[in-house]
């Protein structure tokens, strides 16, 4: 357990799963994130994640896009990622309710 500067408890809560129904692909939280743990995917027609080539003119071949988590042991537990979401489809675990 860590403390805060104001010297109250902090534990950090690691990002576990990204809601891939309610992700809207928006970007927000691999902005916020400077861990490198997750990158943006497409779905496409038969609902099968894939990955992205970079070039715009590809958007046709998705039905919609997500993030995926990329590297779970980049995560600090910040959860900065979460703050910036606005459709709440992260989910974070304590790090004393995962098994090391």
């Amino acid at each position: 357990m860590f403390t805060r500067r104001d010297g109250k408890p902090w534990e950090p809560e690691y990002l576990v799963e990204i809601n891939a129904t309610t992700c809207i692909g928006c970007g927000r939280c691999f902005k916020v994130c400077g861990r490198d743990v997750m990158h943006l995917c497409g779905i496409n027609e038969e609902g099968e994640v894939v990955s992205l080539s970079g070039d715009d003119d590809d958007d046709d071949e998705f039905e919609r896009k997500i993030m995926v988590i990329d590297n779970p042991g980049n995560c600090i537990g910040c959860t900065a990622c979460a703050r910036v979401c606005p459709k709440n489809c992260q989910t974070h675990t304590p790090a004393s309710s995962i098994a090391a």
